[in-house]
């Protein structure tokens, strides 16, 4: 296993894939190390290249390398020029619209080849609208998870919903304006109408709003229609104490079905129970 370091490919003219957060709405956000990438990047991968030309001229900033598209239709042809480029001793800068590159956009797919590769590849932090919804929710978010989009079709959406039903951590999500009511609707039905979320529209946009409440509220409040660009964040599941002992039962169903008792009680535990106890259990059980 070899060990890439980008700022010493910087400093010996090396290429490298430089991924860059760009604003999600508000200009101020970029940062000077964005503006400076902009100006000197040899190769600009752009989720649109419109928008990126449009970003770089309020930034006063004057693109001199070469622009090229990168969104998901074209992304999967793009690599090989792309790392290409990297291997020829390229500076590639990969910005999406908003935000972090490959984080519900494109991206990880560069990134994965050129670490396949053995090429440098470094991020230049900033904008995110998972970590900026999270610290405006106001529910307990020091855990939590992304989960991207939410299946479209309500059957796959709903058993979506239910693998959340346990989850302890916060979880994080984004769905589109037009889908939202339907989402938050299944979500009282499967989730219960108590659980608490937050739904975070337009951040740092003239039209910011964080709505907060419960599922049941917020899925009222959806019924009018919304607009703009949607992140939810769901509050953990309470903790469920669960005895051991009432698992052990479980456990020799698996086993009788020629499991072993250590991958049964693995099984069986899951999130709720520790293996060891559970295991400590069942052998206390087979006792008595």
């Amino acid at each position: 296993m070899q060990a890439v370091n980008p700022a010493k490919a910087e400093s010996s003219g090396q290429g490298r894939l430089v991924l860059a957060a760009t604003p999600m709405g508000q200009i101020g956000d970029a940062s000077k190390r964005l503006c400076d990438a902009l100006g000197t990047a040899d190769v600009i991968a752009a989720e649109d290249t419109r928008r990126t030309r449009s970003l770089a001229a309020a930034l006063g900033v004057t693109i001199t390398g070469r622009v090229v598209s990168f969104y998901d239709q074209v992304e999967v042809s793009r690599l090989p020029g792309l790392v290409a480029d990297v291997e020829a001793g390229l500076t590639v800068l990969l910005v999406t619209d908003a935000g972090m590159p490959s984080v519900s956009d494109p991206g990880y797919r560069l990134v994965a080849a050129c670490v396949e590769a053995g090429l440098p590849v470094t991020c230049l932090p900033g904008p995110s609208a998972v970590t900026t919804a999270l610290a405006l929710s106001g529910l307990p978010v020091e855990r939590f998870c992304f989960d991207g989009f939410p299946p479209r079709k309500p059957g796959q959406r709903r058993a979506w919903l239910a693998s959340l039903a346990t989850e302890a951590r916060a979880v994080v999500f984004f769905e589109a304006p037009h889908r939202l009511a339907a989402c938050l609707a299944d979500a009282v039905e499967v989730l219960g109408g108590e659980r608490r979320a937050a739904v975070c529209r337009e951040l740092t946009k003239t039209y910011e709003e964080v709505r907060r409440g419960t599922l049941a509220e917020l899925a009222d409040w959806a019924v009018e229609g919304v607009r703009g660009e949607i992140t939810v964040v769901l509050e953990g599941a309470a903790a469920v104490h669960t005895d051991p002992e009432d698992l052990v039962d479980e456990v020799e169903r698996l086993v009788a079905d020629g499991m072993r008792l250590k991958e049964a009680c693995a099984e069986v535990a899951g999130t709720r129970v520790s293996k060891r106890e559970l295991y400590d259990a069942v052998l206390d059980a087979r006792r008595t």
